[in-house]
């Protein structure tokens, strides 16, 4: 069966290598992201390109509206867009926060919300409908100088939990992937979106927030192998509630999840320069 499938994000990295994935399968997708110039790329191997920026509400009726004219139906909507600021949670202002989590957390459920109709049709139509939520590892265990994005993810993990048990009674389910290091431009974005001001505390620590800004692409799984692992799982007629593929998915959320919280907080202090950090008295 061919699905209709929306994917945000689409850039590059995970997003890009989705769409090629589930392209080269023959399903119809779309592929979207906030500037249509980045998805020329996809557009020249033949896939749906649309421009969506999952902070605008407007944007978000237009891409819609635009697959329901043309597809009628959504047969899975996949919320893979994705912002890390990087930085001490001290460093950071209410703007910060509140641009990490709208792009992070409110606009996957804005754009489910505004989906819902073209799901339910595709329930009605073929059975079935899917909407698949792109968290991390990190939001599973928190990391210096990343805990507004750890935050965020968390967040929509909680939130995808919700989703789940609330759209199961109109026969759509909801798919939370997880992933661990995947290759993308994450680390240069989180490199651009980085906050340390000269007046920080923490300057002396700026090698370390840098490292960690980068952390996800070191030995990271390439993005098209990720890919088919999740596309594999997602067309399956009963894919599990939760994805986890990339480099640490499975290992690192064990290890961290039975040590005591002293033990992982001296091994995070350890590997991100905390535990050498002498600050001087305050002025």
């Amino acid at each position: 069966m061919q699905r209709v499938i929306l994917i945000s994000g689409c850039s590059s990295g995970i997003g890009a290598a989705l769409a090629r994935e589930f392209h080269r399968r023959e399903q119809r997708v779309y592929a979207s992201a906030r500037r249509l110039e980045d998805l020329q790329p996809l557009a020249e191997e033949g896939i749906a390109t649309l421009q969506l920026d999952v902070n605008d509400e407007m944007s978000i009726s237009e891409a819609l509206a635009t697959i329901e004219a043309e597809a009628g139906h959504l047969d899975m909507l996949i919320n893979n867009a994705g912002v890390s600021r990087i930085g001490t949670l001290v460093d950071l202002s209410r703007d910060d926060l509140r641009w990490q989590f709208e792009t992070n957390v409110f606009a996957p459920i804005s754009i489910t919300g505004g989906a819902l109709d073209m799901l339910r049709r595709a329930v009605a139509r073929n059975g079935l409908a899917t909407v698949v939520n792109v968290g991390s590892i990190v939001g599973l265990f928190s990391t210096p100088f990343a805990g507004a994005y750890c935050a965020s993810k968390s967040a929509l993990h909680a939130l995808s939990d919700t989703l789940r048990m609330e759209l199961a009674p109109f026969g759509i389910r909801v798919i939370q992937v997880q992933p661990g290091g995947v290759t993308s431009s994450f680390g240069k974005h989180c490199q651009e979106n980085l906050r340390l001001p000269e007046t920080s505390l923490y300057r002396e620590l700026n090698a370390a927030i840098e490292a960690r800004a980068s952390a996800s692409q070191q030995g990271a799984t390439p993005a098209a192998q990720f890919a088919v692992l999740v596309a594999d799982q997602l067309l399956n007629n009963t894919p599990p509630a939760v994805i986890r593929g990339g480099r640490g998915s499975r290992l690192l959320p064990l290890i961290l999840s039975v040590l005591p919280r002293t033990v992982t907080d001296r091994l995070m202090g350890m590997r991100y320069g905390l535990a050498r950090f002498r600050p001087g008295p305050p002025s």
